[in-house]
């Protein structure tokens, strides 16, 4: 483990890692960069050591809610595994089918997948579970906050029920529990951290700023020498776009990363920033959870996150295994409500902070504000030549055909006048065919030889 950097476990590493060899069923409690993955990955491997490979009946299962974390979880068990000839297939979404299935026919040792690919492949007859000895199910709350568990609880009921299960979370709610409960025979539990705490080793600060002013603000405190790499959270992909559109017309070098890019663009700016080439990484949730990137000494949250969870796991970015870290929340009028969960969550209130430059990044709000309203005046303004336009049309269509427009109108009228059983002008009922007698009914048929004594 020296090639990896390890000199002594950490405590979840310490707790869990025995009681994997034991070959017991194991509750992991971690908060997010203790080293979680190593605890289940490194007596993985020890276990499948022995044994042989059978095509498409994977031995073990890791269970990922994202692409990112299957990929990030992947490069560890090759880093962790150099030295064993263990097999290993990644099944994420936006990768080949084919690519994946060819390793699924030679047979893996460990199949680390997402749900939804994994149940492809199943679907397909490409992969079958019944040999599936270790699974285990990693950010769990996760996969309950993205839908997957019908997916979770369908993939484990394809798999024997006499098999080990390793069930990490990095928070423990009442479902969660239930969930466990479900999953796990006579687990062992170990917790290595208060719930839902956020890490001691994350300096926290929160920016009370009116709207127009957050992305002024984002940029002085971008700015400061001590930012060397940041992630930046938002809470809707569109809003990232448009944050990341903002930094780089402004020169700053960064990338975005949120749920609609495909799997190769996503994988290609996550190399991106941990190399260095991109310094600030623009995102949405699906990067707040897992990804493994030492050294970030930043974590911006451009918008309060919705629910409080997520908080916890968004300043997780930064301050891991015991470095030093910084996370500050740009808040405005409205977020009240959402800033209150999070302090019942974390245990106390996040304290305000002033910015150096208040002045200049109020004015340089108003400047914004000012040109949006500008911009929507314009529009507006358009969209009523337009219609003028239309509306003229319209009078002069009317000018054109006044006659036709006045006759249909008294032909309206003088049948509205009139009820379906109403009397004729002649005063003859009109039994059933409308307001008025065909004029076929009243032809006048010549006397014939045949019909004279009718």
């Amino acid at each position: 483990m020296d090639d990896s950097g390890y000199t002594t476990p950490t405590p979840i590493q310490e707790k869990a890692i025995p009681t994997v060899l034991m070959g017991r069923d194991v509750l992991g409690i971690a908060q997010t960069g203790t080293g979680k993955t190593a605890s289940f990955t490194l007596p993985m491997i020890d276990i499948l050591a022995s044994g042989q490979t059978k095509a498409r009946m994977p031995r073990s299962l890791i269970l990922e809610p994202t692409r990112e974390l299957a990929a990030q979880v992947a490069e560890n068990f090759e880093k962790y595994g150099k030295y064993n000839k263990l097999s290993m297939a990644l099944l994420i979404g936006g990768v080949s089918f084919a690519d994946q299935e060819a390793k699924l026919d030679k047979g893996v040792d460990v199949l680390i997948a997402t749900p939804g690919r994994l149940l492809d492949h199943f679907e397909r007859g490409k992969v079958l579970l019944n040999g599936v000895k270790t699974l285990v199910i990693d950010e769990a709350d996760r996969m309950m906050d993205m839908g997957f568990i019908p997916d979770v609880e369908r993939i484990v009921s394809l798999m024997p029920p006499l098999r080990q299960t390793l069930f990490f979370s990095a928070t423990m709610s009442k479902e969660m529990r239930k969930l466990a409960d479900a999953f796990l025979m006579n687990p062992k539990e170990v917790k290595v951290e208060a719930v839902s705490r956020a890490a001691e080793t994350v300096t926290q600060g929160l920016v009370k700023i009116k709207k127009r002013e957050k992305r002024p603000a984002l940029r002085h405190m971008l700015k400061d020498e001590a930012v060397k790499n940041s992630f930046i959270f938002c809470n809707r992909k569109k809003d990232v776009d448009i944050l990341l559109g903002s930094l780089n017309k402004h020169g700053f070098n960064a990338g975005a990363l949120h749920g609609d890019m495909s799997q190769s663009h996503r994988m290609e700016t996550l190399a991106k920033f941990k190399s260095g080439e991109i310094s600030h990484l623009v995102c949405s949730d699906v990067a707040a959870r897992g990804i493994d990137i030492s050294n970030v000494s930043h974590v911006f949250n451009f918008d309060v996150p919705i629910h409080a969870e997520d908080y916890v796991h968004r300043i997780g970015r930064t301050g891991r295994a015991g470095q030093e870290g910084h996370a500050y929340t740009l808040t405005c009028k409205g977020d009240e409500k959402h800033l209150a969960a999070i302090y019942k969550t974390i245990g106390r209130e996040i304290p305000e902070i002033q910015l150096d430059n208040a002045y200049e990044i109020a004015e340089e709000g108003k400047e914004i504000e000012n040109r949006s309203k500008s911009a929507g005046k314009n529009k507006s303004e358009g969209r009523g030549r337009n219609n003028s336009r239309s509306r003229h049309s319209e009078s002069s269509v009317e000018m054109e055909k006044p006659a036709r427009s006045t006759a249909s109108k008294s032909r309206n009228q003088s049948k509205s006048r009139k009820s379906r059983f109403a009397k004729d002008e002649d005063d003859t009922p009109v039994m059933g065919l409308g307001d008025h007698v065909p004029a076929f009914f009243h032809i006048a048929f010549p006397k014939t030889p045949n019909n004279l004594n009718s």
